[in-house]
């Protein structure tokens, strides 16, 4: 019997190997082709007359498109050549190009906005998001709904993020269920049944600490901890509009946490409300930064 065993251990050592092997190479191939559209996309530019005059080029694209077609397939059509031109133009100067797949790139490129485009180029990277996945957040609006967006710049390794980087407005809480009354026990539940489309939501780093998580003489809703951020972050559900006395809640939560739980080199608590409604004047008079506030929309 216990030959045997070492032969299926054998068995499963050459299938490991064999799955290894083969990743590497997919990973390789898909480097080589990245780099090969890249060089297509500065032939292109230059065979056009330059990064200023390649948008109205887009005659040459089609005469190439024809041969290269015949060729090699429909991977060069015109919406191919097109894609691999502005791959060139975005990371030109350098960046985060080998980190994702062409197939992202494919939904991405398209994107004319810049900072919406350099959005999603970062998301993808720092939250590891499948093809599907990145669809579903385009098809969501998700840069739509941040509630800071303006010249979002792709990211470096020496890039650093803030809560405002991530935060959206409305939050959509994903539910299987029909929901009638709506209280806030049962919008928790909906959050934790789904906690994992939740952290994404929430943005990159988030990390789940705890449900009801006890604070001294009291319970958070929801406690969890951002690794890009180096801090806790502290969410309290509200079925209801915005009130003063919410404030002063989050904010003891925060201070507790920053005494008793947080450790010397990690950055001070992060307060999140969402809410059902959004009060302008309570937010209006909120001086800290760490206090930030949104709506949920479920979804």
């Amino acid at each position: 019997m216990g030959e045997k065993m070492n032969y299926l251990n054998d068995i499963k050592n050459l299938i490991e190997k064999d799955i290894v092997l083969n990743k590497k190479h997919r990973l390789i191939e898909e480097n080589s082709r990245l780099n090969t559209y890249f060089g297509i996309g500065k032939l292109i530019v230059a065979a056009q007359g330059g990064e200023l005059r390649a948008k109205y080029g887009n005659g040459l694209i089609k005469e190439w498109s024809k041969e290269l077609t015949k060729l090699y397939g429909k991977g060069y059509d015109i919406s191919n050549l097109k894609r691999m031109r502005k791959l060139y133009l975005i990371f030109q100067k350098g960046g985060p190009l080998g980190h994702l797949s062409w197939t992202h790139y494919r939904y991405i490129l398209p994107i004319k906005d810049e900072s919406k485009r350099n959005y999603y180029i970062n998301l993808c990277i720092k939250q590891n998001l499948s093809k599907n996945q990145l669809i579903e957040k385009i098809k969501n609006n998700e840069y739509e709904r941040l509630e800071y967006k303006d010249n979002i710049e792709l990211i470096t390794n020496d890039s650093s993020v803030t809560i405002k980087d991530m935060i959206k407005n409305p939050i959509l809480i994903k539910t299987n269920n029909r929901v009638d009354k709506l209280s806030e026990k049962a919008l928790k539940k909906f959050i934790l049944e789904k906690i994992e489309d939740f952290l994404l939501e929430l943005g990159y780093g988030f990390t789940f600490v705890g449900s009801e998580y006890k604070l001294g003489n009291h319970k958070c809703d929801l406690l969890f901890f951002n690794y890009e951020l180096n801090s806790f972050v502290v969410i309290e559900l509200k079925i209801r509009k915005l009130k003063p006395i919410d404030i002063g809640q989050i904010k003891y939560y925060m201070n507790y946490i920053d005494t008793n739980i947080k450790k010397d080199y990690m950055n001070k608590s992060i307060g999140i409300i969402l809410c059902k409604e959004d009060n302008e004047i309570v937010v209006k008079y909120v001086t800290d930064e760490r206090i930030l506030f949104s709506t949920y929309q479920l979804n």
